[in-house]
Order: C-alpha cells, then structure tokens, then sequence
C-alpha cells in the first residue's frame, strides 16, 4: 500500500512538470514559427513582388495570432498559475505606458519576475527585467530606467 501511495505521489508530481515542458516546447515552436515569417517576410520585400509582399504580411498575422491565441488558451486553462493572491506593494498602483521613465524603486529585486517562462513571457534580453506591478507586468530596462513593455491586468 506504502508503494502504490508513493507512486501515485510521483505520477501528481511529474505530470505537471511534464506538461509544463510541453507547452514550454510549444510556446518555443511558436516564437520560431513567427520568426521565420518575418525572415520569409524581409526577402519578399528585398526581392518579391507586392503580392509576395502581401502574402507573407498575412503570414506572419496569422502567425502572431495563433501564438496570441495558444497563451490564451493557456492562461485559461492554468488560472491559479494567474492568481493574484495576497500582493501588494507599498507604493501607489500607478498605470505605466511603454517609454515611461520608472523609479528604480518599482523594479527593485522584490519585484522582479525570477521565472518569465513560468507565465510563458518571452524571455528578457540583456539590461531588461520582466517587473509585477499590482496587476501588471512590465518589461523595464534596468540601465535607462524605462518600460519596454506593458501588460495591463495580467494576473486576476
């Protein structure tokens, strides 16, 4: 009985790392889906017609829409992942814009997202770091001090 407890102990925990990777690898393809229309993209406009042009503009919509599409879903399906919980920090919510100078206060290592890939954001290139703010996650770049990024209301 001690056996079969603990085997059923190791199937609950494995299989949602397992799925987790899944999606991970999805998530991956997808990115590289999208780059590879707007490689596509690039040499129809260096050597194409408009209607070349056209086709692979379409392309790489359909592309970024059916990745938009896949985090929905996703989101949808693993709404604790999204939970707010128990946040707050001790300055006002303020509602930023991409551009906008931030208070290295604001994206202090308290409020930094360790593990973007976690809530399946892209990861942060170099001098950026993916920040929650209230509801909110920003992509701020640490060395100006300016958000690159917004995503309003995106924990529940």
């Amino acid at each position: 009985m001690r056996k079969l407890i603990l085997t059923a102990l190791v199937a609950a925990i494995a299989l949602p790392s397992a799925a987790m990777a899944q999606s991970a690898g999805e998530l991956r393809r997808d990115r590289q889906d999208i780059r590879q229309e707007q490689r596509d993209l690039r040499q129809a406009q260096r050597y194409g017609d408009r209607r070349d042009i056209r086709e692979e503009r379409r392309d790489v919509r359909e592309a970024r829409q059916e990745y938009r599409e896949d985090w929905r879903d996703y989101r949808k399906t693993h709404r604790t992942v999204y939970a707010r919980g128990n946040w707050n920090a001790p300055f006002r919510y303020q509602r930023f814009a991409v551009g906008a100078p931030i208070r290295p206060a604001y994206f202090g290592q308290r409020y930094v997202i360790a593990n973007p890939a976690r809530y399946r954001l892209p990861p942060a290139g170099p001098n950026m770091r993916w920040v929650r703010h209230y509801d909110d996650v920003l992509l701020v770049n640490v060395r100006t001090g300016r958000v690159a990024r917004v995503y309003n209301g995106f924990f529940w």
